[in-house]
């Protein structure tokens, strides 16, 4: 038997009450070494200066996995959002006005120390969003490799020659930074949703307000930290905390702010469109979703649910589990909706349904643990929501359905069978570890469940059939397919979705088109020699 086999058994004998105490001391162990090494950062960041709230008060960071406070960061408003957007529109020129070159040797700089860190920024993830640290480690090379790229994109913002109608003329395209950006960022990724704006932007010449979540502001600190540390100028990257819904309304009544990017629930992303609409902003949302995953009866059901535990490893090794169960659903690309054609839906969810059993739930700083907490009772709450609703009109648990033993907001890994689409299940994104199957019979008939949302984010499918491959794919009214892949991120593919998932990319080429303004140029009256 394994060492990691053999400490997960042991942690699975433990008492509910032995495991918190020994997550709170973990914590408390990565908490100081993170202090001792600079990187767990209280204040936020204005014009290159760590700042308090000018009225002093201050908001409570907990780890969601024990309850325990981490830190007191300052809850701040109008007048701490006010300063960063002036010390950024202040830094703007002459950031803007070094070459893509320069800013590339800066951006590479911070890339290389984020790497340098993955492990410390892994753990203060681990320990303030609750994810198990393999996936927080995983989040920091994914987040990183987003600087990485668009450092090298800084050298190749090109414009354009047009073919002129007069010979005395000459006619031109220019792509400039369109000016002081306001990023509003999530808890469930609470460092890649922020270099994944901060790259691109910084990289065409913008300077940023970031507002990150009030749950998780400390990677978003420890990140800034070591871009000042890699030589990013005063006012070029600014962080605020605190009141969100202050925050939110100070970036968008500032004529400074020519650019708000977020990234969160849908009804806020309205609320932001919205209010932008006053100063006549450049906006783009990466918003909710409510993914798909269809399984026709050709599919490989070992790709579909790669269903053996390793021999070297507890760790469980599935494609639409690690879509659906991965940061404990709470992912915007999550597997909302399982649909399975009905010749192999038994065979389907038996398989299923045995990995899912296999999960590990615990602080995400254990050995094998594969799912760590939810965010907060609300979202447990929510879970809970959706599941009795789903249950009264008809649907059974398989796998899972409570808390868990652990208590404060652990929850089983549930897996609930007969859905249909007159449950909110369907209709809404869970954001928990609830993964729904439905049943169906023809192509056609999926394709129709799967579009009829308001969503249009992300969608999976699995088939060995090419034509239909292609067909479906097409069909689908999603900004993401991904076939035969539960796991599809990465820095250089566009992100971003149809419908009432948002409007814009990020990641890619096509992501620095968001924070550049198009210029075209005349000139006129040019004399012939």
């Amino acid at each position: 038997m394994s060492m990691m086999l053999r400490m997960a058994l042991r942690s699975c004998h433990l008492s509910p009450f032995m495991r918190l105490c020994r997550m709170s001391t973990e914590a408390s162990k990565v908490s100081s070494r993170l202090s001792s090494l600079g990187l767990l950062r209280t204040q936020g960041l204005i014009g290159g200066k760590w700042s308090d709230a000018h009225d002093r008060k201050t908001l409570k960071v907990e780890n969601p996995a024990t309850g325990e406070l981490i830190a007191d960061i300052p809850f701040m408003g109008r007048k701490e959002t006010t300063d960063a957007i002036s010390a950024a529109y202040n830094a703007f020129h002459s950031w803007s006005k070094l070459t893509g070159s320069e800013r590339s040797k800066i951006l590479r700089k911070w890339y290389d120390l984020l790497i340098s860190h993955k492990e410390d920024l892994g753990q203060l993830i681990t320990l303030e969003q609750g994810k198990p640290l393999q996936e927080a480690n995983g989040e920091v090379g994914y987040g990183a490799a987003f600087i990485e790229f668009y450092a090298e994109e800084a050298k190749r913002i090109y414009g354009d020659i047009i073919p002129p109608t007069s010979a005395d003329r000459r006619l031109f395209v220019l792509k400039q930074p369109v000016g002081v950006v306001g990023a509003i960022t999530p808890w469930n990724f609470p460092f890649a949703m922020i270099t994944r704006k901060v790259g691109p932007a910084l990289a065409c010449g913008c300077t940023v307000v970031v507002k990150p979540s009030e749950l998780t502001p400390l990677t978003a600190l420890a990140a800034a930290e070591l871009g000042l540390q890699a030589g990013i100028p005063p006012g070029v990257l600014n962080v605020v905390m605190g009141n969100a819904p202050e925050i939110g309304d100070t970036l968008l009544a500032s004529s400074q702010v020519r650019k708000i990017t977020f990234t969160g629930s849908t009804a806020v992303g309205k609320k932001l469109m919205a209010g932008a609409a006053s100063t006549v902003k450049k906006v783009s949302l990466e918003l909710g979703g409510n993914a798909p995953v269809i399984v026709f009866d050709d599919a490989e059901l070992d790709v579909a649910v790669k269903g053996a535990v390793s021999s070297s490893s507890s760790m469980i090794s599935f494609t639409i589990i690690a879509a659906k169960f991965r940061n404990s659903g709470q992912t915007c690309v999550c597997a909302n909706r399982i649909l399975v054609q009905e010749g192999i839906y038994d065979q389907f969810a038996n398989a299923f349904a045995k990995g899912v059993e296999q999960l590990q739930v615990g602080n995400g700083f254990a050995e094998g643990v594969a799912q760590g907490p939810l965010i907060n009772q609300a979202a447990v709450e929510k879970v809970e929501s959706h599941i009795h609703d789903a249950l009264s009109k008809g649907a059974n648990v398989i796998v899972g359905g409570k808390r868990h033993s652990l208590g404060l907001t652990f929850y089983e890994p549930t897996v609930i069978g007969n859905v249909n689409t007159e449950m909110k299940i369907s209709r809404e994104e869970v954001f928990g570890p609830v993964a729904p199957l439905f049943r169906f019979r023809t192509e056609q008939e999926a394709i129709e469940i799967a579009n009829n949302t308001n969503a249009g984010l992300a969608a999976y499918l699995y088939t060995t059939n090419i034509s239909r491959l292609w067909r479906v794919s097409e069909a689908l009214e999603y900004g993401i397919v991904s076939a035969n892949e539960g796991l599809f991120s990465t820095e250089v593919a566009p992100f971003g979705g149809f419908k009432e998932s948002g409007l814009g990319r990020e990641g890619s080429k096509y992501g620095v088109d968001e924070y550049l303004e198009m210029k075209y140029l005349c000139l006129g009256n040019l004399k012939s020699a």
